[in-house]
């Protein structure tokens, strides 16, 4: 077979390269680290540009029904939520987030692991039982923010992030998760994670709330 042929053939086998992302509107080409919606009818993020996202941001747009992601990370340092809330919350892993959905009509606890986000809706008694003091927890954006929780020996860190951060921590564990308990590697990602978002985040001001 000519060096043609070959080279064909190995071209038929190897994978085609990703599609470049589109705006979910207008069909623009996006750079990485662009902006996303919530749907908030379909409880799913939308990729937009940024005239889309400033559009969709005006009052009464689309009935209200896409809501921008923001891109805030903060903690409340001294007020960290402590050991109570992984026994409030039932919470069986060392990480999880916790949304206000809209569509769902309350709070919604979600677990990254190997098969993407496990979800499982709270009653109000919980909710109030573990955050009813949480100034982050008060600051909360329905749709778009989350509470991100990790709890390790040195005790509970819980950081507001937009929900869009949690989904993409979700797509890394998919990735890197090997066996029952997420193996050495999906360890060593989580450890990552958590570093650069202790890096990114802000402390959350003392007059954010008055």
């Amino acid at each position: 077979m000519s060096r043609t042929g070959t080279a064909l053939l190995r071209g038929l086998r190897e994978p085609a390269p990703p599609l470049p992302e589109r705006c979910a509107f207008c069909g623009a080409g996006l750079a990485p680290g662009h902006r996303h919606l919530a749907d908030t009818a379909e409880r799913a993020l939308v990729c937009a540009c940024g005239a889309c996202t400033l559009l969709f941001q005006q009052p009464g747009a689309a009935g209200g029904r896409y809501r921008a992601v923001p891109d805030r990370c903060l903690t409340d340092p001294g007020r960290e939520p402590g050991e109570g809330v992984w026994a409030a919350l039932g919470i069986p892993v060392s990480t999880a987030f916790l949304l206000v959905n809209s569509a769902a009509g309350g709070p919604v606890l979600c677990y990254p692991g190997p098969a993407g986000a496990t979800e499982s809706e709270l009653a109000g008694t919980a909710w109030r039982s573990a955050f009813g003091d949480s100034r982050l927890a008060a600051a909360l954006e329905p749709d778009v923010e989350a509470l991100l929780m990790r709890r390790t020996r040195e005790g509970v860190r819980c950081f507001l992030v937009p929900v869009d951060l949690c989904y993409e921590l979700v797509g890394r564990m998919r990735l890197y998760w090997r066996g029952f308990d997420g193996g050495a590697e999906a360890h060593a990602e989580l450890d990552s994670f958590f570093t650069a978002l202790e890096s990114r985040a802000r402390p959350l001001p003392e007059e954010a709330l008055t």
